[in-house]
């Protein structure tokens, strides 16, 4: 049986939990989300079922997350989904997963920010309480890590394929913040900790605001800038100053441009995604197309030149 051949049912949640946590089996099971590459089922009002579904990456992501965000949650002054339980591969289901806190809001990417100011601090409180240093110990980044000039051939080729569809009205304009920021100094201070991957989906809102962050797979050790990255792809206009001037201590310019970087890479990735989606092509969410043109008016209006 490969992976993607399991079909995750909220009977086999159940099953597995009386297998494994029976004192958590007769709470309500309901489907919460579908990921990329996890499954997330609601338990009760107060819990959540993740289960790994699709691609090779997925058990290793969940372990990370069992191992490591339990030291980090307490700190941080949004609701993260923190681990409770792990549950070993068995015949039933031959893959790790675990029961974490269930965090409750929308994904931004559905119901997006809509009271910058409020957002600004918030995202800035909870950045400025993540990036402290990380032990030696922790985990480096997949496909994060390193010089933004490193991935400079796959930004082109991106960058191609969407300007090809007609998705990217100044391609010119794009390229220019990526040469920008792969030409800014590499970060020379410690690894700090971080979330890795701040898109709309990952970040929760409730009345216009930001509540709460979600999934921790690709939490790392590494450069603040692709995390400072977030405040133009979550923030609506005008509002990346204000996160800027509330983050501590405040990112200096090259920081800035680096950032400006990963915002503008991880833009054009969600353009494909979200194109992907309206076309209805597997894997894409068309949820995703809207924030990132977005984002990418923001980061092309204010081009340095």
């Amino acid at each position: 049986m490969t992976h993607t051949e399991i079909e995750i049912t909220a009977e086999l949640v159940r099953d597995l939990l009386r297998d494994q946590h029976p004192d958590l089996a007769d709470y309500p099971v309901r489907l919460g989300a579908r990921g990329w590459a996890n499954q997330l089922w609601r338990l009760g009002d107060d819990l959540a079922v993740r289960l790994p579904w699709m691609g090779e990456t997925a058990d290793a992501l969940l372990l990370k997350e069992h191992t490591w965000l339990p030291a980090l949650a307490p700190r941080l002054p949004l609701p993260v989904p923190v681990p409770q339980r792990l549950g070993e591969p068995s015949p039933r289901f031959p893959r790790p997963w675990i029961v974490t806190t269930w965090v409750p809001g929308e994904p931004a990417d559905r119901a997006p920010v809509t009271r910058g100011a409020e957002a600004a601090d918030a995202l800035a409180a909870f950045l400025t309480a993540l990036h402290q240093p990380a032990p030696e110990q922790a985990p480096a980044g997949r496909g994060r890590r390193g010089p933004l000039a490193d991935y400079s051939e796959g930004f082109a080729k991106q960058l191609a394929e969407a300007t090809e569809m007609g998705l990217i009205p100044d391609p010119d304009a794009v390229h220019a913040v990526w040469e920008d920021a792969a030409a800014a100094p590499d970060w020379a201070g410690p690894a700090l900790w971080l979330h890795g991957d701040l898109h709309p989906a990952n970040v929760l809102t409730a009345d216009g605001t930001i509540c709460g962050v979600i999934d921790f797979g690709d939490l790392f050790a590494g450069d603040p800038a692709c995390d400072l990255a977030a405040a133009w792809i979550l923030l609506p206009d005008g509002t990346a100053d204000r996160f800027h001037a509330a983050y501590q201590p405040a990112p200096d310019a090259a920081t800035l441009r680096r950032a400006r970087g990963w915002a503008v890479g991880r833009a054009l990735v969600g353009i494909l995604i979200g194109e992907a989606g309206v076309r209805g092509r597997r894997g894409g969410k068309a949820t995703w197309g809207p924030p990132a043109h977005a984002a990418l008016r923001r980061l092309t209006a204010t081009i340095h030149h």
